[in-house]
């Protein structure tokens, strides 16, 4: 953002400036994005993560300062408005171009966006830079292949909790929307379906699942075979002789046509290594600040594995249209939603309130932590924020719309959504955890 706490569209001169292989642009051009090292679940992983972010923070921030601009941590902007986004900044590299033109080609006529919450907002656009709008962090969990059903599953099940716990993006061009407005808006600025179809429906690129999984094969099987081919590069490798000589094939078009789909937990082929699966859980947005990302990377995966031994059976009781439904209203509602719920010592399904099940979770997630090689003063301190969240119900969602509320009183739109984003930079810039934040303006 500029000084005036406006979307500036700097990304490639940052880039440039920086000259950091980790860091690359985005969509948008007041967009980056920073790929951080990989670490084993063991020792202090995310205590490492944190502080490798918080250190690519203030570099970049200081190239940043010298174009007047200033990095910010979040799921949506909230001083964006209608004019940052369009045709005129997007990020001129050829497969941006080639993405939004293939997108808008197939679905034939302006996307169309429509989000209903505390506001309601109605936008059409010529282009996906609407998607841009969107900021998150995302996390990479490498699992066993031999029991990669069982891992995506776990993940599937408690995104909702994890989600609505880290929700960060309740606004959209001054409008209150959603607790996370990302989930709604990625699905829909970016939907190349016609809504003037006239044979069978294609599901959308952006979805949460389309049912439970048996095997890591049918969810790439299903991407080929239900969504057409948007950037048609082509590798000369012949994957079968690769393989016959006993190597592992690199699967370029593959991987190529996956990066074009955005289910919410993305299934990753990757060839290094001698080959292995990983989880890209994509749901959760950035911010509010290093610690609490952390924070919220550390717990799903808790979550997951608290989950791990009972999924067979948590999945047979619960059809997965009501895992879906628990996903969405836990981006609508936040830590309001309520979730139907299963519970591996009871037959009937009910609805329960998200927190309460966030509560049952923690424990749990803190237990099959301490079973890792995570050192208990990392699984303390970074559940201790989860909790914190909990038991304050507070979230970045929450504590950005409290404030601009506040300041509603005596400030127009404009000015109160400012006034609240100077208050998140200045808490953000102390990497203090969210629940620890004064309501207060």
């Amino acid at each position: 953002m500029n000084q005036a706490l406006r979307a500036h569209p700097i990304n490639t001169e940052i880039a440039a400036s920086v000259q950091d292989p980790q860091l690359t642009v985005e969509l948008n051009r007041f967009n980056l994005e920073y790929n951080l090292s990989p670490h084993s679940l063991s020792g202090d992983p995310f205590g490492r993560t944190e502080q490798e972010m918080l250190a690519a923070i203030r570099r970049i921030n200081q190239h940043a300062a010298s174009l007047g601009g200033e990095l910010v941590p979040i799921g949506i902007l909230p001083t964006l408005r209608r004019s940052d986004v369009g045709a005129h900044v997007m990020t001129n590299e050829p497969r941006y171009h080639a993405l939004s033109n293939a997108l808008l080609k197939q679905r034939g006529e302006p996307f169309s966006i429509h989000i209903g919450g505390k506001d309601v907002i109605n936008l059409e656009a010529d282009d996906v830079t609407m998607e841009g709008a969107n900021t998150s962090f995302q996390l990479h969990w490498r699992v066993p292949a031999h029991r990669f059903a069982d891992y995506f599953n776990a993940v599937q099940l408690v995104t909702p909790i994890a989600l609505a716990l880290a929700s960060n993006s309740p606004s959209l061009f001054g409008h209150h929307l959603w607790d996370e407005t990302r989930i709604a808006l990625f699905k829909q600025s970016i939907d190349s379906r016609s809504p003037n179809h006239k044979t069978w429906r294609h599901p959308s690129r952006v979805y949460y699942g389309n049912g439970w999984v048996r095997n890591a094969w049918e969810l790439f099987a299903a991407s080929a075979s239900l969504y057409p081919p948007i950037i048609p590069v082509m590798s000369e490798e012949d994957p079968v002789a690769v393989i016959d000589c006993g190597e592992v094939p690199e699967l370029a078009e593959l991987r190529l046509h996956n990066g074009t789909t955005w289910p919410w937990n993305r299934p990753i082929y990757d060839h290094a290594e001698g080959g292995h699966l990983r989880i890209e859980i994509r749901s959760m947005p950035a911010g509010p600040t290093a610690v609490d990302m952390c924070a919220n990377g550390l717990f799903i995966i808790g979550a997951a594995l608290a989950v791990l031994n009972d999924i067979d059976h948590l999945t047979s009781i619960l059809p997965f249209h009501y895992a879906e439904h628990n996903f969405y209203r836990a981006a609508k509602y936040g830590i309001s939603a309520e979730v139907i719920w299963p519970h591996k010592d009871q037959v009937q399904l009910q609805a329960v309130p998200l927190l309460t099940v966030a509560k049952t979770l923690l424990p749990r997630a803190r237990e099959a932590l301490q079973q890792t090689a995570v050192v208990e003063a990392e699984i303390h301190r970074l559940l201790g924020i989860i909790e914190g969240r909990i038991e304050n119900a507070i979230t970045g969602a929450r504590w950005q719309r409290r404030i601009t509320e506040s300041y509603f009183k005596s400030q127009s739109t404009d000015e109160a959504f400012q006034s609240m984003l100077s208050a998140y930079m200045a808490n953000q810039k102390k990497n203090i955890p969210l629940h620890e934040w004064t309501l207060s303006p």
